[in-house]
């Protein structure tokens, strides 16, 4: 089956302004790690910890996500157009943002919140690793949504037609007139594997899956943190082959090596080696947050 990606990529006009779905899918990861945060610090998963410690690190972990994210897209993505033009780093509203440097930017500001809380670093990476997949997930479905990010021509009766993928010939074309091309059949041949679903799939609702119903039960230090690692990093490998690569870069060697497979491969062996040191590791024993003082003292009713 052949589908015809015609998705307007803005959800809401208010005049000049307007509110694209890939925002609003940002928005929402950030509002589902908040909820499933605030209910791991109530199971007691980062002891010590209170939900207002946690609003303090989802605060620097978000700051993370859309600094890291925007550096590491201009550092691994789009290097010389930035030495031609250094304010298109300050320029998000075009677009890029890179999930590698998205993780290093939450890794720094974890780091730096465990450090001014005392905490070690792995305990607090390993409360955040399971509340990250969802934000992935609705990550890619607004890749989808906005038309980028495709996949290669799937060579069959089946796929995806993009129609910013299309060529040259067809880029003037109205909706009305392209959708008459595609119900006639003509563009059946540009169809393309939804890379950015199976990714959506694969980082977003299997990585959850996994990560929630690990962390559950205690786990060993590095156990969790070496999971999330090596499940995304194969995930994002293995999807990669059916991904059209970056047009300013290409592929980077045997015609199918690309950045993200070589941005991978540090996370999978990080992966493994953190998996590793878990055999021996000292295992985190959830403790409730104490109540408050106020919760804590006993009601009284007024006297009759």
């Amino acid at each position: 089956m052949t589908v015809l990606h015609q998705i307007d990529p803005v959800a809401l006009s208010l005049g000049p302004l307007k509110v694209h779905w890939y925002g609003l899918m940002y928005l929402l990861g950030f509002v589902a790690a908040w909820l499933l945060g605030r209910s791991r610090v109530r199971a007691g998963r980062l002891p010590g910890v209170d939900e207002h410690g946690f609003s303090d690190l989802m605060f620097y972990a978000m700051l993370g996500v859309v600094l890291g994210g925007r550096i590491g897209y201009v550092l691994f993505y789009a290097f010389s157009e930035f030495l031609a033009d250094p304010l298109m780093l300050v320029r998000v509203w075009e677009g890029g943002m890179s999930f590698h440097g998205g993780l290093l930017g939450v890794l720094a500001a974890v780091w730096w919140w465990s450090r001014r809380h005392r905490l070690h670093f792995m305990d607090t990476a390993e409360f955040i690793a399971p509340l990250v997949p969802p934000g992935l997930g609705f990550g890619r479905i607004g890749n989808y949504i906005g038309g980028e990010l495709w996949g290669k021509p799937t060579g069959g009766d089946w796929g995806v037609v993009f129609p910013r993928a299309l060529p040259p010939e067809y880029a003037g074309l109205d909706p009305a007139t392209l959708r008459a091309q595609f119900e006639a059949g003509a563009l059946d041949a540009f169809a393309r594997h939804p890379s950015q679903l199976y990714q959506a799939t694969l980082e977003g609702l299997v990585l959850f899956a996994v990560l929630w119903w690990f962390s559950r039960r205690p786990r060993p230090r590095h156990a969790v943190g070496g999971l999330f690692a090596l499940l995304y990093g194969c995930f994002r490998f293995a999807v990669e082959f059916v991904r059209e690569p970056d047009a300013q870069i290409g592929y980077l060697a045997f015609d199918w090596l690309t950045m993200g497979q070589v941005l991978s491969l540090p996370l999978i062996a990080l992966g493994l080696a953190w998996l590793w040191l878990s055999r021996r590791a000292p295992t985190l024993q959830p403790q409730p947050p104490a109540p408050s003082a106020d919760a804590a003292a006993p009601s009284r009713k007024p006297a009759p």
